[in-house]
């Protein structure tokens, strides 16, 4: 299990992470042994300088990743193994749980024991003195077992208000024992960052040859503020999961606390050129837990940087940073401008620039107002930037669409003795040429969506490349039952590229055709393009 160093200078603050065993307590969340090697192998990469692989000896999944991990070159990363101290009344040299943490073979062992008085008289049962026998000499027994130990003080915020002198007597403890950092655990998530960084202050004063670390959880909300709180009072390890998966609420997110302190307190934190992997790397970890990602994220989220009010694209268009703390792709996200009935000019004029399409300013206007008219109807275009590309293609007075559907019919019904049947028909124009054509599916839909294509693929042989990837429907205005406008969007992919288009009606067949119409359509587009 090798280790080269970090690439460049050291950080001056250390990265820990621990996704793949803290995180994974998050409810909901599951990773499979080759899930985690994946994304350790993109943590690696990223070059944070620890990863916590899990609690061996807990599960056989936790056993199989240190034991393939052995095998694995590892470029920046130290990996590092998880437990607790020994149990009570047991020396460290007979406890079990510690001989799993050597067996696991990783270069660093974190343990972590407890801090706050009413835990060790209430949970373990046991005395203060053999509370802090049990730390030192766990630790004692990691360190002369070739092992460097990370001691995480649990609960230690709240043990600290509890009885602030014992809280730091477990910390001395640990460093008796030869620890290498201790970290100071918000395991309630529950201190504000004031408190963190006046009690970091206090420790400091209380113990000035520790390294010490920040290990944060974010039930207040206050995860990522007092992580960085510790960092600005003197911490140097921070602790977290990406994307701020953990337990209840979830950890300290890394995904902020990292550009937080590299770009907000100018202390690196990975070597260079690691921060503009952050937004690529959030997506990859949500994808591989089978997590939608959060859009709004700070910093990684698909819209932190995305503009929709008219005033604001206005400003952008002419100074970035007036709506924007930092340049997106310093993380490697960047700017989108949305279309909405709350536009201007100003965001149709930078969606067509975006978009390699050139618009004058009468054509923009013209196509804000098709805009706020269609959206009053129930469209929205926020999520189908491929209908608004054609909106905006449509207004071009040279523009010819591929093709036009005339008329068309679905039903749907069911045979004597057999199951449902959905049968549609489309008459579709193009060029000079009227086609009529027939298709079946396992609903109206998908009955359109084949007669479409069997119309289209003899003059457009890339349909059959095209394909739906999502389909989905929200009733607009419930109360009005089923006179409800509903609104259908459509995700699809070829095999290069992927878009969404939106359409709306009081039926919801004619809301799915437009949007599948739109679909088909700017899939030509796109491979007229190329």
């Amino acid at each position: 299990m090798s280790n080269s160093g970090h690439n460049g200078s050291d950080p001056v603050v250390e990265i820990y992470d621990t996704t793949l065993r803290d995180g994974t307590q998050m409810e909901g969340m599951s990773l499979s042994c080759e899930d985690k090697l994946r994304i350790a192998e993109h943590l690696d990469s990223l070059g944070v300088t620890f990863l916590e692989g899990g609690w061996p000896g807990s599960n056989p999944k936790d056993v199989e990743f240190f034991e393939r991990a052995k095998d694995v070159d590892w470029k920046n990363v130290v990996v590092a193994a998880f437990g607790s101290t020994c149990r009570a009344q047991l020396r460290a040299e007979d406890d079990k749980q510690l001989h799993a943490l050597l067996a696991a073979e990783t270069p660093v062992c974190t343990i972590f024991g407890k801090t706050w008085n009413m835990h060790v008289t209430e949970v373990l049962r046991t005395s203060h003195e053999e509370n802090l026998r049990m730390i030192e000499e766990s630790v004692t027994f990691l360190g002369k077992n070739d092992r460097r130990v990370i001691y995480d003080a649990e609960h230690f915020f709240d043990g600290y208000k509890a009885d602030a002198q014992y809280a730091l007597d477990t910390l001395r403890a640990a460093a008796r024992g030869g620890a290498e950092r201790l970290v100071l655990c918000d395991t309630n998530g529950g201190s504000m960052p004031w408190e963190v960084e006046e009690v970091v202050k206090a420790v400091q004063e209380a113990l000035p040859d520790a390294l010490l670390g920040i290990h944060a959880h974010n039930d207040s909300e206050c995860g990522v503020a007092n992580s960085v709180a510790a960092v600005r009072a003197g911490v140097r390890h921070v602790q977290g999961t990406i994307n701020g998966y953990g337990e209840r609420c979830g950890n300290a997110n890394l995904c902020a606390v990292i550009p937080d302190v590299e770009l907000k307190l100018g202390l690196q934190c990975l070597p260079q050129g690691g921060l503009k992997q952050l937004y690529d790397l959030s997506h990859f970890v949500a994808e591989i837990a089978n997590l939608s990602p959060n859009d709004h994220a700070a910093y990684v989220g698909r819209s932190a940087f995305a503009h929709k009010g008219g005033i604001h694209v206005s400003a952008i268009r002419r100074h970035p940073e007036s709506y924007e703390h930092i340049q997106p792709t310093l993380v490697g996200n960047q700017s989108r401008v949305v279309v909405s009935e709350l536009s201007g000019r100003s965001n149709v004029l930078s969606k067509a620039e975006e978009l390699g399409l050139e618009v004058s300013s009468d054509h923009g206007g013209r196509v804000l107002e098709k805009i706020k008219e269609l959206e009053s109807k129930g469209f929205a275009y926020e999520a189908a930037e491929a209908s608004v590309v054609l909106l905006i293609a449509r207004h071009r007075a040279d523009y010819t669409p591929p093709f036009e559907v005339l008329d068309f019919q679905a039903g749907v019904g069911r045979r004597r003795g057999g199951g449902m049947l959905a049968e549609a028909t489309v008459k579709v124009q193009i060029g000079d040429e009227i086609v009529h054509t027939a298709g079946e599916g396992n609903g109206p839909v998908s009955a359109l969506d084949s007669a479409l294509r069997k119309a289209l693929l003899p003059f457009f042989p890339e349909v059959s490349q095209m394909h739906l990837s999502d389909y989905k429907v929200r009733i607009l205005d419930g109360r009005n039952g089923t006179d409800a406008t509903t609104r259908v969007l459509i995700d699809s992919q070829s095999a290069h590229d992927t878009w969404s288009t939106v359409g709306a009606s009081s039926n919801i067949i004619e809301a799915s055709l437009q949007a599948l119409i739109d679909s088909i359509e700017y899939g030509l587009t796109l491979e007229r393009a190329t």
